[in-house]
């Protein structure tokens, strides 16, 4: 009876649902909890195991001539996201269960990944390589179980003009989950487990093995309890049923350059799709390819503590977070794609000040034992500038479809990042073995491929802003459940 009621009339305004949009974000605060431990330790382990199996206690002089082998195992794992993600996406699209169509893969997923992800450490101090790699893939896997449909939540139960707003709260979750694992990081840095022998050589005898697991089994438990509070508190099916008559008036009011339905796309939408979906290629292959390599640069390269970048890797959390609270504001004023090109543009800046200073006042911090306040600067401002470009992006892939295929087109979108994820890994690696190329390098490689997404977004053709009436203030806090 009450929801016969509530749908008399269609409605005229659009409101963002503050509380269920928060919530929904825990689906991505366990996301990023776990890759940014992932991402802070794996790629030091992998040059660990492999330096030493094959340099032996001399692993850390020779870190650079082992990254192509750390790059294609990255790209390994990257390779299988790219394949099941779209594969996830399709089948969620799919699925009907009591409990929904996305939330099925959200709890397999994330209870499989929580089990398997603290068996990495444990595999790594026992010097077991194949055995680590092995992990590390199957926690992939079953992430990419959990992430397509996951994601794919937050469009699924918010109308198009607003998912700029969405997408940026939900974010801004998810770095709550990667600061976290980042303060966790520090706590338990990887300089406590790694000896000293003569100097800066690494050794294998272990000093306390907690300072490698704790992380781990943390993120473990925490994406545990995240997805059981999704589960408890987001009842999918009843919430798509009581929100219909948004969604089909925000439909209305997408911004895409022709009228989206079930079938076929036009050409002209099409042409848009594909042009995002290069763009986010190359800003990928920029962010993901420094952001991979950058604690073997705080190791290898400067000779200074983990801790150092995590402190780095907690500024661009702070930029970020920054842009996720002013991006969906930018972009009711200027549109999605000007604020996405604005948010490259600012990227690219900031790599392009750390290219210089690497050249100049910078040169003689590779080996110093410490690193640069400069780079904190630069961070910050790199992650302003790609928070900006996250938080529209997406939402401008998803506009482009129907409710029914948005797992479909959520797997598009991370396909991209994927391939891009998979190559850029393997292309640095394969640099690094260079002598003309060095670790001081990592900021003209990301420019460049920044600077490739500035031009085809550039080109992408300008959808106006639609005009709707969107509640904000206090107004736009909607107390329904």
């Amino acid at each position: 009876m009450q929801e016969s009621s509530a749908r008399t009339k269609e409605p005229t305004a659009l409101k963002l649902n503050m509380k269920r949009t928060f919530t929904i974000g825990f689906a991505f605060f366990g996301i990023l909890l776990l890759w940014q431990v992932y991402d802070s330790w794996c790629p030091v382990f992998l040059t660990e195991l492999f330096g030493n199996a094959i340099f032996g206690n001399a692993a850390s002089a020779h870190a650079e001539e082992v990254q192509y082998l750390v790059g294609i195992i990255m790209a390994l794992d990257n390779l299988a996201a790219l394949i099941l993600l779209p594969i996830f996406g399709m089948l969620s699209d799919k699925t009907h269960t009591k409990i929904g169509k996305r939330m099925p893969y959200i709890l397999i997923g994330t209870f499989v990944s929580a089990v398997a992800f603290p068996f990495i450490p444990v595999l790594f101090h026992y010097h077991n390589v194949a055995g680590t790699v092995v992990v590390m893939a199957i926690v992939v896997c079953f992430m990419m179980m959990y992430r397509n449909p996951a994601v794919a939540l937050m469009p699924d139960l918010t109308p198009k003009p607003l998912r700029s707003k969405a997408n940026g709260i939900i974010n801004i979750m998810g770095y709550i989950g990667g600061f976290f694992a980042t303060i966790v990081g520090i706590v338990f840095v990887l300089s406590q487990y790694l000896g000293s022998q003569e100097g800066a050589e690494h050794t294998w005898q272990y000093q306390n093995i907690w300072a490698i697991e704790a992380p781990f089994l943390i993120a473990s438990v925490l994406m545990v309890v995240s997805a059981v509070f999704l589960f408890v508190k987001i009842k999918e099916n009843a919430v798509a049923e009581e929100i219909k008559d948004e969604m089909a008036l925000g439909e209305k009011l997408a911004e895409v350059v022709d009228k989206v339905d079930d079938g076929a796309m036009s050409k002209g939408n099409r042409i848009m799709l594909i042009m995002i979906l290069v763009a986010e290629f190359f800003w990928f292959m920029s962010d993901n390819g420094i952001s991979t390599f950058m604690g073997n640069y705080t190791v290898y390269y400067l000779g200074a503590a983990t801790s150092s970048n995590m402190i780095n890797t907690i500024m661009g959390g702070v930029g970020s977070v920054a842009g996720f609270a002013l991006g969906g504001i930018v972009a009711e004023k200027i549109g999605r794609k000007w604020t996405v090109v604005s948010g490259l543009a600012l990227a690219a800046l900031s790599n392009l000040v750390w290219m210089i200073l690497s050249f100049t006042v910078l040169e003689g911090a590779a080996g110093s034992g410490s690193f640069p306040v400069a780079i904190y600067v630069i961070w910050f401002v790199k992650g302003l500038g790609m928070s900006l470009v996250h938080i529209n992006s997406f939402p401008m892939v998803v506009e482009l479809c129907s409710s029914s295929k948005i797992g479909r087109f959520t797997g598009y979108y991370y396909a991209s990042s994927m391939a891009a994820q998979t190559a850029t890994p393997i292309l640095l690696g394969l640099l690094l073995l260079s002598p003309e190329f060095s670790f001081n390098l990592l900021p003209l490689y990301a420019f460049s491929c920044l600077m490739v997404s500035v031009i085809v977004f550039i080109l992408i053709k300008n959808v106006k802003v639609n005009k709707v009436k969107i509640n904000k203030g206090l107004e736009a806090f909607d107390s329904e459940d």
